[in-house]
């Protein structure tokens, strides 16, 4: 590490060109090839994807993305003269645009099931040629202009589906730009030094930059989700600002300690950089863990975060250390400069508040951990109604189109007209037909089935669907019942006797499949990834119990986390004030992905206050000194990161998206749980009473095991001397050490 930074500072300007150069190049290729997002959530194997797979096998005009357009009177019919005239010329129009493959006009028939009884509401379904992923943005935004031209003071139109929700998606990074601005303020007030501050934003900038472009381009190789640029920019401006602050602080204070620039820079790659390497380590780690899952869409989502993070690591250790060098000592502010002219080098000594709150830890560390604990419970307790399933477009915000012809639809037809569930088979001869006309009329009679559209056949007639319409929302309980009832009871009764095979397909089928495949595979990547992570730990601090509490702790960090975004999210618990939609269930894939964010995310708190504890352990043997030492000289910095981490996360809030909205509050109540609670109460406090047994660790196992290290080499050759001794000596030596106390033995 220390050749490399050593590398950077010497030739400063090819570094920072080559980053340059990286981001130029990759953000080019990535707009001259566009965009490719695929939110495929089929799981293959499932029953909702093999209806999907015949569907589109035997009825390929139907591959396309369906919308609808919904319209309402108040003071008239929907068939009133004018009305009609006025639907119909819109409905023709929008037929003859581009990228429209049909549009069903409800006033073609007199009888018409798209009319509500009281004909008040009536709705057209429009389909595109391309499935919602392919459709140009610009074809969907004329379908949705040419709509709202025919509202007039008596007629309300409003549109839903996939398409319609493109043009409704925010444009402009605010989220991005009030994130990075709180992060400036919060970094300009710990340095007091302009220049200082806007290095981590700007190394933050140019990685995350660059991942954001790389991502795109990896949309054209696999399948990536469409939120997933804007999870990676989340991810990196997050950690990529606080890795760059952990190193700028320890360069800093090289300086302050009469180092020369180029010496500081070197010094703070050295060493703080090992933490940063080894703790986006255990980040990449736990997002890659979901590639055991061998879902495409998880892999996809992996991968892009990864890269985030790999560049982030990559420019807080290389482009970092060439631009400290560029700045000089102007990396400390003007006072400090002044006090290190007039007073020379001075020792840097943890005070204020830190050494306090450290010294108050020490002494009431079981009233402290049983505070933390109970907190940490009580976030953690909503987590235990956790619900996956469907979160659609009557979760969006009351003023969006998609939300009005929702709830439109509701009112007019039903809830459960806005997630029918679509019956697709295989068809063999004359048996099959007369079971699927028993079918049909045993589906009207079923219990939550509001309405059944007749058998429909392919032109070759051997694929066969009917689509049926439950009485309750596509999101509800009940309509997931519905589903496993007709599997395990109706359908089987069905197909006795016959060849048919007869699968369910449609929204709510769908999101139930892919949450019962995620929810079956879930312990085993959560082992997986708490594995891994304990493993690394174990091998860096050389001890069972800091692994252990570790985790512990990333659990909790996790279940409280869930917690808050259950409240908020499917209890509702201010999304409305939030803009973020009405109450409902949390998205399937949401669990794994949080679990593998927030659990590297977790590890970064850990390794950075643990690291600094373990420096102390190595050179001096006494555990009471090494926690208050290591929590008293780190808790300043730690807090400063997660303001800034929680302010990134918070703002993507203003995003407009449900989904990162739920990432971003989720990954903030992490962090400041994290940061706030766990690090610098719960763990120092369990820590104190465990005492030595903290670092404890086989001597068989220590030998078998290899050496990896986060400290600097310094600490290395204590760690060796002391692991070299027999335990009598290392008691002599530790009561020589003793002896050698410094200020930071006192407590209080």
């Amino acid at each position: 590490m220390a050749a490399l930074a050593r590398w950077c500072v010497r030739r400063r300007l090819v570094a920072v060109l080559l980053w340059l150069l990286a981001f130029g190049g990759v953000a080019t290729a990535a707009a001259v090839t566009g965009s490719a997002y695929s939110n495929d959530y089929g799981v293959p194997g499932t029953d909702s994807d093999r209806a999907s797979q015949l569907l589109a096998s035997g009825f390929p005009g139907l591959g396309g993305d369906g919308d609808t357009i919904v319209w309402h009177t108040t003071t008239d019919t929907v068939r009133a003269a004018d009305v009609e005239r006025a639907m119909t010329r819109t409905l023709d129009r929008i037929a003859g645009l581009p990228g429209v493959a049909s549009v069903t006009n409800p006033y073609d028939d007199p009888e018409s099931p798209l009319i509500s009884e009281d004909a008040h509401t009536a709705y057209a379904s429009v389909t595109f040629e391309d499935a919602s992923r392919d459709i140009d943005a610009a074809e969907a935004r004329a379908v949705v202009d040419a709509a709202e031209a025919a509202e007039t003071d008596g007629l309300q139109v409003e549109m839903g589906g996939g398409a319609v929700a493109l043009t409704e998606a925010p444009g402009g990074h605010l989220a991005e730009a009030l994130g990075v601005a709180v992060a400036a303020v919060v970094l300009f007030l710990a340095f007091g030094s302009l220049a200082a501050a806007v290095l981590p934003i700007a190394t933050a900038l140019v990685s995350v930059g660059t991942a954001y472009a790389g991502i795109t381009l990896l949309g054209h190789a696999m399948t990536v989700a469409d939120f997933a640029p804007m999870l990676g920019t989340l991810i990196g401006l997050g950690v990529g600002i606080d890795y760059a602050l952990f190193i700028v602080t320890r360069h800093r204070r090289g300086l302050k300690r009469g180092l020369t620039v180029a010496e500081a820079a070197e010094n703070a790659v050295a060493t703080t950089g090992r933490a940063v390497v080894f703790a986006g380590a255990t980040v990449c780690i736990a997002l890659l863990g979901m590639l055991i899952l061998r879902l495409s869409f998880l892999n996809g989502v992996a991968i892009a975060a990864s890269l985030t993070v790999v560049l982030t690591v990559a420019a807080s250790v290389t482009l970092l250390p060439a631009l400290l060098s560029y700045i000089g000592p102007r990396a400390l502010s003007r006072r400090e400069r002044r006090r290190l002219a007039q007073h020379g080098p001075e020792p840097e000594l943890p005070t204020g508040f830190a050494a306090r709150w450290s010294a108050f830890v020490e002494r009431h560390p079981k009233l402290l951990g049983a505070v933390a604990l109970v907190v940490i419970t009580v976030l953690a307790l909503p987590t235990l109604g956790l619900r996956l399933g469907t979160s659609d477009q009557g979760n969006d915000p009351k003023g969006s189109t998609t939300r009005q012809a929702y709830d439109l639809l509701a009112e007019g037809f039903g809830p459960g007209v806005n997630g029918p569930l679509t019956l697709v088979t295989e068809v063999g001869g004359a048996e099959d037909r007369l079971a699927l006309d028993n079918l049909d009329a045993s589906l009207r009679t079923t219990e939550g089935v509001s309405s059944v559209t007749p058998v429909t056949y392919n032109s070759g007639g051997d694929t066969a669907y009917l689509v049926v319409v439950p009485e309750s929302a596509p999101q509800s309980r009940t309509t997931s019942d519905l589903v496993e009832r007709l599997r395990s009871e109706v359908l089987p009764r069905a197909e006795a006797g016959t060849a048919l095979d007869v699968h369910i397909g449609g929204v709510t089928a769908g999101y139930d499949d892919f949450a019962d495949v995620i929810v079956g595979k879930l312990p085993l990547f959560v082992g997986v990834v708490i594995g891994l992570g304990c493993l690394l730990l174990l091998l860096a601090f050389r001890s069972v119990g800091i692994p252990l509490k570790a985790a512990a702790m990333n659990v909790a960090a996790v279940a409280a986390s869930f917690g808050v975004v259950v409240a908020i999210f499917q209890w509702g618990w201010g999304s409305e004030l939030l803009g973020l939609g009405s109450a409902g269930p949390i998205e399937p894939f949401l669990p794994v992905i949080m679990v593998s964010v927030l659990f590297g995310l977790s590890m970064d708190y850990q390794v950075f206050l643990v690291s600094r504890m373990y420096e102390e352990w190595l050179e001096t043997g006494d555990n009471r000194r090494a926690v208050r030492v290591g929590l008293a000289e780190t808790s300043r910095v730690i807090n400063s990161a997660a303001v800034i981490m929680i302010s990134v996360f918070l703002a993507f809030v203003l995003s407009g998206d449900r989904v990162i909205a739920m990432f971003g509050i989720a990954l903030a109540a992490a962090v400041a749980l994290d940061a706030f609670v766990l690090r610098t109460l719960l763990v120092p406090a369990l820590m104190h009473m465990l005492g030595s047994a903290n670092w404890w660790l086989p001597r068989r196992l220590d030998k078998l095991l290899p050496r990896i290290s986060i400290e600097p080499p310094e600490c290395r050759v204590a760690h060796e001397r002391l692991a070299a001794a027999t335990d009598a000596e290392v008691a002599d030596v530790l009561a020589e050490e003793e002896r050698q106390r410094d200020v930071r033995d006192v407590t209080g």
